[in-house]
């Protein structure tokens, strides 16, 4: 064990949220803090993605925001806290695969930039940080709007290159020039969208900036909890 090493204490019962670009890394390293720490996780990401899902299945024009708002009121969704076990289910269907597909990663922002539906997950998002101290969340507005009081904000960025790189591997089989510039596009497009109701490029005054253009995962993962480490 290195000199000077302090653990994270197995106490730690605060609130994480973790903000970022899309391809920045944030979402694998929070689920592994939150394992790391045996707190709850959220991927407040995933309820977007769930709202985009099933309108598409209901048959609703995403561009059409009141019809979109209603059925984000009315929709029934199990939001896991689990860090091992994410299953998202709609209406009692495990949609958990199904909201990564590359319909909805390249739909998704017309809900996401629908700021009824903002404010109803917002809501949903801040109950369930409520319904239990410990919990890593993570996700854009996580550390200016869903939990501004967190014991901990984290902004983690990557420069261009990285994101797209590791975004590619995550929706494509191969990572080549051809999947590369699809995913390029993806990103600029949704970045470009997202901004106009969300800041997530620069950090807010108390939040920490972690760039992971040049980590691996693990090392990542090391940053954040050293940074945890530094509470008092």
């Amino acid at each position: 064990m290195a000199a000077g090493y302090r653990p994270v204490s197995a106490t730690f019962t605060g609130v994480i949220a973790i903000d970022g670009p899309s391809g920045s890394g944030k979402s694998s390293v929070s689920r592994a803090v939150a394992q790391r720490l045996g707190l709850r996780y959220l991927d407040t990401g995933a309820m977007y993605r769930a709202v985009t899902l099933g309108a598409m299945l209901a048959g609703i024009d995403v561009e059409d925001q009141a019809a979109v708002e209603q059925y984000a009121h009315r929709m029934e969704l199990f939001v896991p806290t689990d860090p091992q076990r994410q299953i998202l289910v709609l209406e009692g269907r495990d949609i958990t695969d199904e909201i990564r597909t590359p319909a909805v990663s390249l739909t998704v922002s017309a809900i996401a930039t629908n700021l009824a539906v903002r404010r109803e997950l917002i809501t949903r998002q801040q109950q369930i940080v409520a319904a239990g101290r410990a919990i890593v969340l993570e996700g854009r507005d996580t550390t200016t709007v869903v939990a501004p009081d967190a014991d901990v904000r984290i902004l983690i960025t990557a420069d261009e290159d990285s994101r797209i790189a590791r975004r590619t591997a995550e929706l494509h089989a191969e990572v080549s020039s051809t999947t590369m510039a699809q995913t390029s596009s993806q990103i600029s497009d949704r970045d470009r969208r997202d901004s106009t109701v969300a800041s997530f490029q620069s950090a807010a005054e108390g939040v920490v900036t972690l760039d992971t253009s040049h980590l691996n995962l693990e090392q990542a993962i090391d940053a954040v909890l050293d940074i945890v480490r530094e509470l008092p």
